[in-house]
């Protein structure tokens, strides 16, 4: 399994008990969609192994223990403490309406309510306070705010996203 085709679920943060059973933080608003895994990929190194799961139990909001089948002591979930982990896209759940995920809307167009058409999104920077759009406009970085209110229609159908961005922003990166 490549990472590419996986989406990041989480990460081994602590050993629980000296039995192997390790604490994963999930990166989720909704945790107890994992709660009934098989198996997940942990990556090692560059690979992802995938590791099965004998029991896993919900604590602590976001935080999942877990007994991986073959960790059995503590000198086994050390080898694995910090280590991500990954499942295949396809568990993802649908999301509908203007919800979307930041890996599906890259190649979208993305329109503007009083600008028109943009450009391409070509990635989405979530470095800053606020998540940013990432659109080539022939050439050009331009830098959409990704706030709720901006977002009028994510158009599944068409591949295409619509927003409201305040007066003047495209111009500032398109009229130089």
């Amino acid at each position: 399994m490549r990472k590419e085709d996986c989406f990041y679920l989480g990460k081994i943060v602590r050993k629980h008990s000296f039995k192997g059973e390790v604490v994963a933080k999930l990166d989720t608003d909704e945790p107890e969609l994992y709660t009934k895994l098989e198996s997940v990929f942990v990556a090692l190194g560059s690979d992802l192994v995938p590791f099965f799961i004998e029991e896993s139990l919900l604590q602590k909001g976001n935080q999942l223990r877990i007994q991986f089948e073959d960790v059995a002591s503590e000198e086994d979930a050390d080898a694995i403490l910090g280590s991500e982990l990954y499942l295949p896209l396809e568990f993802l759940p649908k999301l509908t309406g203007n919800k979307f995920y930041f890996h599906e809307i890259i190649g979208f167009d993305l329109e503007d309510v009083n600008y028109g058409y943009v450009g391409v999104i070509t990635g989405v920077n979530d470095s800053s306070a606020q998540p940013l759009f990432e659109v080539n406009s022939n050439g050009v970085d331009v830098f959409i705010p990704m706030i709720d209110d901006f977002i009028k229609k994510v158009d599944r159908g068409k591949n295409k996203i619509i927003v409201e961005s305040p007066a003047g922003l495209i111009d500032l990166y398109l009229n130089n």
